[in-house]
């Protein structure tokens, strides 16, 4: 009885190890565009999500159509805007480097331009754009950020 028991765990941990690689492999080909409205004009940007409850649920919304938000300059490194909404946050101690897309309080979303270190939730990555690249694209005033699922 203990054999089949035992058994039974070990096929269940497999079997949850499995559904968990899934989930991981499904998450990393979550993609979104990220058009920007700035005083350097318009831009197309795409983004690859993070692996945590908060980019699923940032994702899930975004699957309900697109996500307009008016971002301003704070501390000359980032752009912040309200997202109108509370999402899961997964806090830790990072460093953000350039095209990190941030939660931030659990209702503020940020495209990181430049470094800043603090307790954060990391929602994803602008793909394929420099630091110079991405100043440029974010200009120096508010920009308008359409956030939505890539198709």
């Amino acid at each position: 009885m203990k054999k089949i028991i035992l058994l039974l765990f070990i096929v269940f941990l497999l079997t949850s190890t499995a559904c968990a690689n899934t989930e991981k492999g499904e998450l990393s080909n979550m993609k979104i565009t990220i058009q920007i409205t700035s005083d350097s004009g318009n831009h197309n940007l795409n983004a690859t999500l993070t692996d945590n409850s908060s980019a699923t649920a940032f994702y899930e919304l975004l699957k309900k159509g697109p996500l307009t938000i008016k971002m301003s300059d704070y501390g000359n490194f980032e752009k912040v805007g309200s997202l109108g909404t509370k999402l899961p946050r997964n806090d830790t101690q990072i460093k953000t480097e350039a095209g990190d897309i941030i939660l931030y309080q659990g209702n503020q979303i940020t495209i990181y331009y430049d470094t800043n270190s603090w307790n954060f939730t990391r929602l994803g990555k602008v793909d394929g754009v420099t630091q110079a690249e991405l100043k440029k694209i974010l200009g120096k005033g508010d920009v308008t950020a359409v956030f939505e699922v890539l198709k």
